[in-house]
Protein backbone atom coordinates (compact mmCIF):
# COMPACT_ATOMS: atom_id res chain seq x y z
CA UNK A 1 0.00 0.00 0.00
CA UNK A 2 1.04 3.27 -0.77
CA UNK A 3 0.78 6.28 2.25
CA UNK A 4 2.72 8.59 0.56
CA UNK A 5 0.62 11.71 -0.95
CA UNK A 6 -2.24 10.86 0.90
CA UNK A 7 -5.53 13.15 0.03
CA UNK A 8 -7.21 11.91 3.55
CA UNK A 9 -7.03 9.56 6.48
CA UNK A 10 -7.56 6.41 5.68
CA UNK A 11 -10.58 4.38 7.72
CA UNK A 12 -10.45 1.02 8.37
CA UNK A 13 -13.99 -0.72 9.15
CA UNK A 14 -14.30 -3.44 11.90
CA UNK A 15 -16.31 -6.55 10.57
CA UNK A 16 -16.30 -8.73 14.44
CA UNK A 17 -17.23 -12.24 13.31
CA UNK A 18 -17.51 -13.06 16.78
CA UNK A 19 -20.20 -14.24 19.43
CA UNK A 20 -18.55 -12.21 21.99
CA UNK A 21 -16.50 -8.83 21.08
CA UNK A 22 -16.95 -6.14 23.79
CA UNK A 23 -18.68 -3.56 21.06
CA UNK A 24 -20.83 -5.93 19.04
CA UNK A 25 -20.62 -9.26 19.74
CA UNK A 26 -22.86 -11.38 18.08
CA UNK A 27 -24.62 -8.54 15.69
CA UNK A 28 -22.26 -10.07 13.01
CA UNK A 29 -21.76 -13.51 13.65
CA UNK A 30 -23.64 -15.37 10.63
CA UNK A 31 -21.47 -15.06 7.41
CA UNK A 32 -24.69 -13.28 5.82
CA UNK A 33 -24.52 -10.68 8.71
CA UNK A 34 -21.16 -10.16 8.17
CA UNK A 35 -21.07 -9.81 4.38
CA UNK A 36 -23.54 -7.44 4.72
CA UNK A 37 -22.14 -5.35 7.15
CA UNK A 38 -18.54 -5.48 5.44
CA UNK A 39 -20.89 -3.91 2.54
CA UNK A 40 -22.01 -1.47 4.26
CA UNK A 41 -19.21 -0.29 5.94
CA UNK A 42 -17.29 0.24 2.57
CA UNK A 43 -20.65 2.28 1.49
CA UNK A 44 -20.52 4.33 4.56
CA UNK A 45 -17.03 4.89 3.29
CA UNK A 46 -14.44 2.65 4.88
CA UNK A 47 -11.10 2.19 2.56
CA UNK A 48 -10.37 -0.93 4.54
CA UNK A 49 -12.18 -4.19 5.93
CA UNK A 50 -10.43 -5.61 9.00
CA UNK A 51 -11.81 -9.14 9.52
CA UNK A 52 -11.66 -10.86 13.16
CA UNK A 53 -12.53 -14.03 14.32
CA UNK A 54 -11.69 -14.21 18.02
CA UNK A 55 -12.63 -11.84 20.58
CA UNK A 56 -9.48 -9.87 22.31
CA UNK A 57 -11.45 -8.00 24.53
CA UNK A 58 -10.40 -8.03 28.17
CA UNK A 59 -10.94 -11.18 29.49
CA UNK A 60 -11.65 -13.29 26.69
CA UNK A 61 -10.80 -16.68 26.20
CA UNK A 62 -8.64 -17.68 22.75
CA UNK A 63 -10.84 -20.03 20.04
CA UNK A 64 -9.38 -23.01 18.04
CA UNK A 65 -7.73 -22.80 15.13
CA UNK A 66 -10.13 -24.17 13.57
CA UNK A 67 -13.44 -22.62 14.68
CA UNK A 68 -11.73 -19.23 13.91
CA UNK A 69 -10.89 -20.39 10.08
CA UNK A 70 -14.29 -21.53 10.04
CA UNK A 71 -15.58 -17.81 10.92
CA UNK A 72 -13.08 -15.80 8.60
CA UNK A 73 -12.55 -17.60 5.85
CA UNK A 74 -16.09 -17.57 4.07
CA UNK A 75 -16.35 -14.08 5.13
CA UNK A 76 -13.02 -12.79 3.34
CA UNK A 77 -13.89 -14.98 0.03
CA UNK A 78 -17.20 -13.14 -0.20
CA UNK A 79 -16.31 -10.08 1.08
CA UNK A 80 -13.33 -10.28 -2.02
CA UNK A 81 -15.56 -11.35 -4.66
CA UNK A 82 -18.00 -7.94 -3.69
CA UNK A 83 -15.31 -5.01 -3.11
CA UNK A 84 -13.01 -3.77 -4.13
CA UNK A 85 -10.92 -2.31 -1.01
CA UNK A 86 -8.29 -3.93 0.72
CA UNK A 87 -9.33 -6.40 3.44
CA UNK A 88 -7.12 -6.91 6.67
CA UNK A 89 -7.02 -10.21 8.86
CA UNK A 90 -6.76 -9.59 11.92
CA UNK A 91 -5.14 -12.53 13.59
CA UNK A 92 -2.29 -13.80 15.61
CA UNK A 93 -2.13 -17.50 14.22
CA UNK A 94 -0.17 -18.02 11.23
CA UNK A 95 -1.74 -20.55 10.03
CA UNK A 96 -5.47 -18.31 9.85
CA UNK A 97 -3.08 -15.71 8.20
CA UNK A 98 -2.04 -18.26 5.43
CA UNK A 99 -5.40 -19.25 4.60
CA UNK A 100 -7.02 -15.89 4.92
CA UNK A 101 -4.12 -14.34 2.65
CA UNK A 102 -5.06 -17.57 -0.12
CA UNK A 103 -8.63 -16.54 0.64
CA UNK A 104 -8.12 -13.16 -0.48
CA UNK A 105 -7.13 -11.01 2.52
CA UNK A 106 -4.59 -8.34 1.73
CA UNK A 107 -3.37 -7.04 5.09
CA UNK A 108 -2.43 -9.28 8.64
CA UNK A 109 -3.71 -7.20 11.69
CA UNK A 110 -1.15 -8.77 14.35
CA UNK A 111 -2.24 -8.19 17.94
CA UNK A 112 0.92 -10.18 19.10
CA UNK A 113 3.37 -7.90 17.62
CA UNK A 114 4.66 -10.77 14.90
CA UNK A 115 6.02 -12.03 17.98
CA UNK A 116 5.80 -15.51 16.40
CA UNK A 117 8.47 -16.36 13.97
CA UNK A 118 5.82 -18.43 12.06
CA UNK A 119 3.89 -15.27 11.64
CA UNK A 120 7.01 -13.58 10.26
CA UNK A 121 7.54 -16.42 7.62
CA UNK A 122 4.17 -16.20 6.43
CA UNK A 123 3.79 -12.60 6.22
CA UNK A 124 7.45 -12.37 4.46
CA UNK A 125 6.52 -15.43 1.88
CA UNK A 126 3.27 -13.59 1.07
CA UNK A 127 4.73 -9.64 0.45
CA UNK A 128 1.97 -8.24 2.30
CA UNK A 129 1.71 -4.63 4.51
CA UNK A 130 1.12 -6.17 8.21
CA UNK A 131 -0.02 -3.95 11.29
CA UNK A 132 2.44 -4.60 14.54
CA UNK A 133 0.75 -3.59 17.32
CA UNK A 134 1.60 -3.64 21.00
CA UNK A 135 0.07 -5.54 23.50
CA UNK A 136 1.35 -6.36 27.21
CA UNK A 137 0.35 -9.67 28.55
CA UNK A 138 -2.59 -11.56 26.42
CA UNK A 139 -6.62 -10.80 26.35
CA UNK A 140 -7.18 -13.26 28.97
CA UNK A 141 -4.95 -11.27 31.79
CA UNK A 142 -3.49 -7.95 29.97
CA UNK A 143 -5.54 -5.81 32.27
CA UNK A 144 -4.17 -7.73 35.47
CA UNK A 145 -2.65 -4.55 36.75
CA UNK A 146 -0.10 -3.47 33.14
CA UNK A 147 2.86 -1.73 34.43
CA UNK A 148 5.04 0.75 32.27
CA UNK A 149 8.58 2.13 33.15
CA UNK A 150 7.07 4.84 30.53
CA UNK A 151 4.43 3.65 28.50
CA UNK A 152 5.53 6.07 25.39
CA UNK A 153 9.28 4.98 25.57
CA UNK A 154 8.14 1.27 26.60
CA UNK A 155 5.91 0.67 22.97
CA UNK A 156 8.82 2.43 20.80
CA UNK A 157 11.31 0.56 22.27
CA UNK A 158 9.43 -2.71 21.24
CA UNK A 159 8.22 -1.51 18.04
CA UNK A 160 12.27 -0.84 16.93
CA UNK A 161 12.91 -4.69 17.79
CA UNK A 162 9.97 -5.82 15.97
CA UNK A 163 10.66 -3.67 12.81
CA UNK A 164 14.14 -4.82 12.51
CA UNK A 165 12.85 -8.49 12.99
CA UNK A 166 10.88 -7.72 10.20
CA UNK A 167 13.21 -5.66 7.80
CA UNK A 168 15.57 -8.58 8.48
CA UNK A 169 13.13 -10.99 7.30
CA UNK A 170 12.02 -8.58 3.55
CA UNK A 171 9.00 -7.42 5.23
CA UNK A 172 8.76 -3.65 4.80
CA UNK A 173 5.42 -2.53 4.52
CA UNK A 174 4.97 -2.18 7.90
CA UNK A 175 1.71 -0.33 10.23
CA UNK A 176 2.20 0.58 14.14
CA UNK A 177 -0.86 0.35 16.39
CA UNK A 178 0.38 1.47 20.10
CA UNK A 179 -2.86 -1.07 20.92
CA UNK A 180 -4.35 1.37 23.22
CA UNK A 181 -6.53 -0.79 26.00
CA UNK A 182 -4.40 -3.73 25.56
CA UNK A 183 -2.66 -3.98 28.73
CA UNK A 184 -2.97 -0.28 29.53
CA UNK A 185 -4.67 1.17 32.17
CA UNK A 186 -6.78 4.23 31.72
CA UNK A 187 -3.26 6.91 32.41
CA UNK A 188 -1.41 4.97 29.83
CA UNK A 189 -4.28 5.44 27.61
CA UNK A 190 -3.79 8.66 27.76
CA UNK A 191 -0.17 9.07 27.38
CA UNK A 192 -0.06 7.45 24.04
CA UNK A 193 -2.87 9.92 23.20
CA UNK A 194 -0.92 12.91 24.77
CA UNK A 195 2.12 11.81 23.10
CA UNK A 196 0.66 9.94 19.79
CA UNK A 197 3.07 12.19 17.70
CA UNK A 198 6.51 10.17 18.76
CA UNK A 199 5.28 7.19 17.71
CA UNK A 200 5.38 9.04 14.16
CA UNK A 201 8.98 9.86 14.54
CA UNK A 202 9.91 6.12 13.87
CA UNK A 203 8.63 6.42 9.97
CA UNK A 204 6.34 4.24 9.50
CA UNK A 205 2.65 5.19 8.72
CA UNK A 206 0.78 4.39 12.60
CA UNK A 207 -3.04 3.57 13.75
CA UNK A 208 -5.22 4.51 15.91
CA UNK A 209 -8.18 2.57 17.53
CA UNK A 210 -9.38 3.79 20.21
CA UNK A 211 -13.48 3.07 18.74
CA UNK A 212 -15.62 2.31 21.61
CA UNK A 213 -12.89 1.41 24.11
CA UNK A 214 -13.47 1.37 27.47
CA UNK A 215 -11.42 4.25 28.99
CA UNK A 216 -13.36 6.21 26.68
CA UNK A 217 -17.02 4.83 28.62
CA UNK A 218 -14.74 5.74 32.12
CA UNK A 219 -14.38 9.50 31.03
CA UNK A 220 -17.48 9.73 29.52
CA UNK A 221 -18.94 8.84 32.94
CA UNK A 222 -19.93 5.60 32.16
CA UNK A 223 -20.83 5.10 28.80
CA UNK A 224 -21.86 1.66 26.99
CA UNK A 225 -19.61 0.81 24.45
CA UNK A 226 -22.73 1.80 21.70
CA UNK A 227 -22.37 5.36 23.45
CA UNK A 228 -19.26 6.15 23.25
CA UNK A 229 -19.24 7.69 19.48
CA UNK A 230 -18.65 11.03 20.31
CA UNK A 231 -15.30 9.56 22.31
CA UNK A 232 -14.33 8.07 19.89
CA UNK A 233 -14.54 10.78 17.60
CA UNK A 234 -12.98 13.01 19.62
CA UNK A 235 -10.05 10.71 20.64
CA UNK A 236 -9.39 9.85 17.04
CA UNK A 237 -9.15 13.07 16.18
CA UNK A 238 -6.97 13.84 18.32
CA UNK A 239 -4.54 11.31 17.09
CA UNK A 240 -5.16 12.53 13.75
CA UNK A 241 -4.02 15.74 13.93
CA UNK A 242 -0.53 14.37 16.00
CA UNK A 243 0.38 12.18 12.68
CA UNK A 244 -2.00 9.34 13.14
CA UNK A 245 -2.61 7.72 9.32
CA UNK A 246 -5.28 5.32 9.46
CA UNK A 247 -8.52 5.13 12.40
CA UNK A 248 -9.74 1.95 13.48
CA UNK A 249 -13.25 2.21 14.20
CA UNK A 250 -16.87 0.66 13.99
CA UNK A 251 -18.53 3.71 13.28
CA UNK A 252 -17.56 4.35 9.87
CA UNK A 253 -20.04 6.84 8.81
CA UNK A 254 -19.74 9.33 11.55
CA UNK A 255 -16.19 8.80 11.60
CA UNK A 256 -15.87 9.77 8.38
CA UNK A 257 -18.11 12.83 8.52
CA UNK A 258 -15.52 14.28 10.90
CA UNK A 259 -12.35 13.38 9.44
CA UNK A 260 -13.90 15.38 6.52
CA UNK A 261 -13.37 18.57 8.60
CA UNK A 262 -9.98 17.43 10.29
CA UNK A 263 -8.49 16.37 6.82
CA UNK A 264 -9.68 19.64 5.17
CA UNK A 265 -6.90 21.25 7.52
CA UNK A 266 -4.33 18.63 7.56
CA UNK A 267 -3.92 17.77 3.52
CA UNK A 268 -4.96 21.15 2.23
Amino acid sequence: MNFENLSHTLIIGVVNVTPDSFSDGGEYFSVEKAVEHGMQLVNDGADILDIGGESSRPGSDPVSQEEELKRVIPVIERLRSLVTVPISLDTYKWQVAEAGLKAGADIINDISGLRDARMVEVVAQHKCPVIIMHMQGDPKSMQNNPVYGDVVDDIKTFFEQRIKVAKKNGINEIILDPGIGFGKKLEHNLDILRRFEEFCTLGYPVLIGTSRKSFLGTLMGGAGPKERLEGTIASSIMAVMKGATLVRVHDVKEIKKALKVVDGVRYR
